[in-house]
């Protein structure tokens, strides 16, 4: 064993003359402990609100939206074969989107009503593990004189309509014919076949979906479509590929990625992550400062066992090892600690979901996803900040002059 280490530990493990160091010693290790704690659990909740978020809104939407300029798309197959020729691209469909106004037997308001591809939208959407009843491909049931077209509500817009499975509907659309009498309104009558709920209060109580065939007789757009949309193998790509995209298609196309269009959500949620880790990060500072406290007075109690070392041939720098290894091993102690606590709480959250969430948030239960980079990161800075603490006690324990501490023994 090195002769630093071989010191270092004798001091650790010795019994001190005044027991309060040790006391503040064992305050030095608990509170890293709790600060690493603290920042592994707050880290892995904001990790895992934005992924389950995220999730949410990618269950409901593409990762990127494809689009011309002058209008509806008309050569779809070709655009779509174009798109899925890009690498990284998983899967395309096509989609029709349209304000309308719903109404029932005792209610109406307003909705946007998305034309899906029953085959295709699963490819690229999430929405069957969002139905509470009846599934995505029940849409591309036929409608006939038995059955009318199906349509899917979200679950508030289901509540405000005061409908359920079975119940018809009507879609009016203001874009009609214009006769000597005004505007007649497009009129379709729909049969509820599904309930959909993403807990996102604009999307359940405002959209509705309703099989591509439908919407492009009620909007009487023959054979065209609206957009494409479009799933990732990477979804963190998105904004690359989008352009990509655009240029593939050439001009008069714009494609639109998640990460832009929810851009102001993200960011926030990314801000709030990183001003989390920089307020806990005080309560390892906090810490740091009792490490201080404690190796200063190390050095007062040591000042003679300094001298003798220094006058029996150790140097200036061996010295101040032996205070750095002793504070990094506090502080290692601390992190170690807090790492294991920290995760241990996370993995708890996870397993039994005991917090439950007001319902303005869209996730029910506290989120918990540990992150080994977050952890790594938590770590690397706590044992950082510790071995910061160390150098000026360190630094003071080496200018010690082995003649002044022992003339009067």
């Amino acid at each position: 064993m090195r002769f630093e280490w071989f010191v270092c530990l004798r001091y650790l493990k010795a019994k001190r003359k005044q027991n309060f160091i040790s006391l503040i010693s064992v305050i030095s290790v608990a509170g890293v402990a709790i600060g690493v704690m603290a920042l592994i659990v707050v880290l892995s909740v904001m990790t895992g609100f934005t992924d389950e978020l995220r999730d949410k809104i990618l269950g409901i939407n593409s990762h990127i939206v494809v689009q011309r300029l002058d209008g509806p798309i008309r050569d779809y197959d070709e655009v779509a074969g174009q798109i899925a020729a890009i690498p990284g691209v998983v899967a395309t469909t096509p989609y029709v989107v349209t304000q309308t106004m719903i109404t029932s037997t005792d209610a109406g308001t307003g909705a946007i009503v998305r034309g899906v591809d029953a085959v295709s939208a699963n490819r690229v959407l999430d929405l069957d593990r969002h139905m509470k009843g009846g599934r995505i491909a029940d849409l591309a049931v036929e409608g006939g004189a038995a059955r009318l077209p199906g349509i899917i509500l979200g679950n508030e817009l289901a509540k405000q309509l005061r409908v359920f499975p079975g119940s018809r509907i009507r879609l009016m659309s203001t874009a009609g014919a214009l006769t000597p009498v005004g505007i007649l309104p497009r009129i379709k009558t729909c049969e509820v076949i599904g309930i959909f709920k993403t807990d996102m209060y604009e999307y359940d109580s405002a959209m509705a979906f309703v099989s591509m065939p439908v919407a492009q007789d009620f909007l009487e757009l023959g054979q065209d479509v609206h957009g494409v949309e479009v799933r990732l193998s990477d979804i963190f790509k998105a904004h690359d590929m989008a352009r990509q995209i655009e240029k593939q298609l050439g001009e008069g196309t714009v494609a639109r990625d998640w990460i832009s269009t929810n851009k102001g959500l993200f960011s926030a949620l990314e801000l709030e992550k990183k001003s989390m880790f920089i307020i806990i990060t005080l309560v390892v500072i906090v810490a740091a400062f009792n490490i201080v406290s404690t190796l200063i007075m190390v050095v007062m109690e040591k000042n003679k066992d300094i001298a003798i070392l220094k006058s029996m041939g150790a140097t200036a720098a061996q010295i101040m090892k032996i205070f750095i290894y002793e504070g990094l091993i506090i502080g290692s102690a601390g992190t170690v600690a807090g790492v294991l606590g920290g995760v241990a709480v996370c993995d708890i959250l996870r397993r039994y979901k005991f917090i439950k969430l007001p319902e303005v948030y869209p996730i029910s239960t506290l989120p918990v996803e540990v992150v080994p980079q977050d952890v790594l990161l938590i770590s690397a800075s706590a044992v950082l900040i510790t071995l910061l603490a160390t150098l000026y006690p360190s630094w003071q324990a080496a200018k010690i002059d082995p003649a002044t501490a022992l003339r009067y023994e």
